[in-house]
């Protein structure tokens, strides 16, 4: 998203600099309309009022509308202002409530109340009598569900008379009915060489009015890999996934052609990738349609494809949390994690989101939760601190997940080294090593011969989990070690609950560091030979000179 953070005051000014996001300060009638067409979002720090006053004449649809969120003048709340669920300002108001320590205001009734809400179900598209459905919801209706295809919603079906249809059909309007239409379908594509933007794009949608088919539930296209960036294929605006010619050829389509096998070594690409992608059991719902410079082909899936994604939240603060983070566990069915960890993101769930949070030492009942519930078909996110693959759940999951045929996504975090590092200077400018002391499920012998290593090798070494009431000779083991091959005059960085509130950073010296300020949620850097104190911030330089 592209979010606007807008002040008028020093105080919104003071507020609004501690937001990831572009900051304008003056005069905001005249700056919010300026810039109205080319940004998704809106933090307003002004009064609800005057905010009001400003936007109301510039709203014009709902599903196209930029995100108003308004803090006061005190930082003590975000309000969502409007756009709460098409436009995210919902989301957006509590993730600036907690980059600020303030109050979420989301007054939508599905989300005061718990109540999923119909047009933010992960993994659906809501069309039809959402409001009239979602109301009779809020009244207690269960409404009845009609399943055409089978894809599983987290609510229990009632009796009406409202209704919800899920499909991947187009269905008329009418009263008291909503369709979901799921990502049930897959486009598969061929295209000439050079073939323009526009050639594949009108091809598949005449082909999917023609078979009474939903453009929303078409989750992806697929395509032979030679294709895989050109225009027509990218101008579709869907995920893209490509096979080579060789796998393409061993699945069995009913249109093949030879003259396609001569020219790309496989007698089909539309109705080929679009079976691949669809995975085991799919079938052909539109069989290859061709048009000048491209064919397509449609393909259903048995059922929904499950996905865990193991999710590295960063070090604590939101500022430090990825886009790619937060779109992964919004959009997961379940999210699950260490207890501490799901607090973490809590400004990113939704009520219809199943959230299991479970003890510290629980790794491995976690992922092979997540790889189960994946094998059923949901879409997981399992968090963590930091990076999902640095002493994280990204290789026990990847281990549990094995063979199992379910895909894992690991989607990268800032880790506690280079949070303390920045913290720190640029004590990691240049080779380093990343050390866990931790001697639970490692031999203190290996980590020894880790250290002798590290520290004969001049690299600066920078210290997980060094201490804790359970384990408080470790880390001076591991001081001996480093200072048989470096002076005590080596500068160390202590940093303990980097970007966390009570966050400490101490700048001191191998010989004089202190044991008693350092914790388990502490990262000691340990300099090189190379490494410097220089304007108070630790650096170790990259060797450029000058």
């Amino acid at each position: 998203m592209t979010i606007l953070a807008v002040s008028v005051t020093e105080a919104g000014r003071a507020l609004a600099a501690r937001l990831p996001y572009e900051h304008v300060h003056g005069k905001a009638a005249e700056l919010v309309p300026a810039r109205w067409p080319g940004v998704d979002a809106f933090v307003l720090f002004l009064a609800t009022g005057a905010a009001v006053r400003i936007v109301a004449p510039l709203l014009a649809d709902k599903a196209t509308d930029p995100a108003v969120v308004c803090v006061d003048e005190a930082g003590r709340f975000a309000v969502a202002l409007c756009g709460g669920h098409a436009g995210g300002a919902n989301a957006l108001a509590r993730t600036v409530a907690a980059a600020l320590g303030a109050t979420p205001v989301v007054t939508t009734a599905t989300d005061a109340t718990g109540v999923p809400a119909l047009d933010q179900l992960p993994g659906f598209v809501a069309a039809g009598d959402v409001g009239g459905v979602t109301a009779a919801m809020l009244d207690g209706r269960r409404p009845l569900v009609d399943a055409g295809v089978p894809w599983p919603l987290p609510f229990a079906a009632g009796a009406g008379p409202e209704r919800i249809v899920v499909t991947d059909r187009e269905v008329a309007p009418a009263d008291g009915t909503v369709a979901l239409h799921p990502p049930s379908l897959v486009a598969g594509v061929g295209a000439s060489s050079g073939a323009p933007a526009d050639a594949a794009g009108p091809l598949l949608a005449a082909a999917l009015t023609g078979a009474g088919l939903a453009r929303a539930s078409v989750a992806e296209v697929a395509t032979i890999d030679r294709r895989a960036g050109d225009d027509a294929i990218v101008a579709l605006g869907l995920p893209v996934r490509a096979f080579t010619a060789e796998q393409l050829a061993e699945v069995d389509v009913p249109t093949p052609s030879e003259v396609v096998r001569a020219a790309v070594g496989t007698a089909s690409v539309a109705e080929a990738a679009a079976l691949l992608a669809a995975g085991p059991g799919a079938k052909l719902v539109v069989t290859k349609q061709a048009g000048a410079h491209a064919t397509v082909a449609v393909a259903r899936r048995r059922g929904p494809r499950g996905q865990v994604s193991v999710v590295g939240l960063g070090p604590g603060h939101v500022a430090h949390r990825t886009p790619a983070a937060e779109a992964a566990v919004r959009r997961a069915e379940v999210v699950i994690g260490y207890g501490p960890y799901v607090d973490a993101c809590a400004d990113l769930l939704t009520p219809s989101q199943e959230v299991v949070r479970s003890p510290i030492g629980d790794e491995t009942v976690r992922a092979k939760q997540a790889v189960s519930e994946a094998g059923a078909g949901r879409r997981v996110a399992v968090v963590c601190s930091g990076d999902a693959g640095v002493y994280a759940m990204a290789s026990l999951t990847l281990e549990v997940a094995g063979d199992a045929g379910v895909e894992v996504d690991v989607v990268p975090g800032v880790t506690a080294a280079l949070a303390a590092s920045a913290l720190l200077g640029a004590p990691l400018g240049h080779d380093h090593v990343v050390i866990s002391l931790s001697d639970l499920l490692t031999p203190w012998a290996a980590i020894e011969t880790r250290l002798r290593a590290a520290a004969g090798a001049d690299l600066v070494v920078a210290l997980y989990n060094p201490r804790s009431r359970g384990r408080t000779w470790q880390f001076d083991a591991a001081r001996t070690i480093l200072l048989e091959h470096r002076s005590p005059a080596t500068p160390v960085g202590v940093v303990t609950d980097a970007t966390r509130p009570g966050q400490s950073v101490r700048l001191t010296t191998l010989g004089d560091v202190d044991p008693e300020t350092i914790g388990m949620t502490t990262c000691v850097v340990v300099g090189s030979s190379a490494t410097r104190v220089i304007g108070g911030r630790m650096v170790t330089p990259r060797g450029y000179g000058g």
